[in-house]
């Protein structure tokens, strides 16, 4: 049986990721993990040391109390995220999914997807969590790090779920979007979609010569697409695309070069997430 892991942290894309693995799921019986990592409780920012003109025996007793909050800030965030994990596991039994475990996990982010994700189809994430800052269009401090550390398909959810018809698969002849040609024709979740195959670039380069293939592909599964050759920079022609044709899902490789070039050139990756509206599904 296909499974899927959910993360959620109760920010308001919980919800939002919720509704995409009830879409992701349809037609399907699939098992849902669902997680709530905790990997630290935030606390207001301030002086970390209040100790400096204290007695020994004044010290002593704010140590104490010191102690008993950061405890007592523990319990609450294990409460939440609990809270957290029931109210989204109420909401997919409610949209159809039949099994979903639940998972409160304390500690590393991605060594709890290195642990759990070896037996999965497809993992499902906010674009932003809870300390995400949207006025900066900062992404989650968690999501690069999850889709560089795994080898499965990532769909980033959008703030709030829309209706999916039309899909845009972003198609340069490289690994990754070849991974994501083969996996929508061999999910049915795709079969009515209308998909579109664009290629972005000069007329010659790698997406022009291998676009055969993957057209064949898809004819192969009964997919209805339509191709465009487009010249112009990727995250331009993409993002425009998506906003002209009323995409309502974007499809593209991830992250296909080292951190330390990316630093250098900028990342595609991250601006087509940063600045398209709509979800991504992310293949390396």
């Amino acid at each position: 049986m296909p499974k899927m892991l959910a993360f959620i942290d109760g920010s308001i894309y919980s919800d939002s990721v919720c509704d995409h693995v009830i879409w992701a799921a349809a037609g399907d019986e699939f098992d849902v993990s669902l997680f709530n990592v905790i990997e630290g409780v935030y606390t207001a920012g301030g002086p970390s040391n209040f100790s400096g003109n204290l007695g020994a025996e004044a010290k002593s007793k704010l140590l104490v109390e010191l102690s008993e909050l950061d405890q007592k800030r523990a319990k609450l965030a294990q409460k939440k995220a609990r809270l957290v994990l029931d109210l989204a596991r109420e909401r997919l039994v409610e949209g159809g999914i039949k099994n979903v475990e639940t998972h409160l996990r304390n500690g590393d982010f991605v060594d709890t997807v290195t642990e759990f994700q070896d037996d999965s189809d497809i993992i499902i994430i906010g674009k932003r969590g809870e300390a995400a800052d949207f006025a900066k269009m900062h992404l989650g401090s968690n999501l690069e790090r999850l889709i560089r550390s795994t080898n499965r398909p990532v769909l980033v959810a959008a703030r709030a779920f829309k209706p999916i018809n039309r899909i845009l698969v972003a198609f340069d002849g490289g690994r990754s979007s070849y991974g994501a040609i083969e996996y929508i024709a061999a999910n049915k979740r795709y079969a009515d979609l209308e998909c579109h195959i664009v290629i972005a670039g000069k007329d010659g380069s790698r997406g022009h010569k291998q676009s055969t293939h993957a057209e064949n592909v898809l004819k192969k599964a009964g997919i209805s697409y339509k191709v465009f050759f487009e010249r112009g920079e990727p995250e331009k022609v993409i993002s425009d695309h998506v906003e002209q044709h009323s995409i309502d899902l974007l499809v593209m490789g991830a992250y296909g070069h080292s951190r330390i070039r990316n630093l250098m050139i900028g990342s595609t990756t991250t601006q087509m997430i940063r600045s398209c509206l709509v979800p991504v599904l992310l293949f390396r």
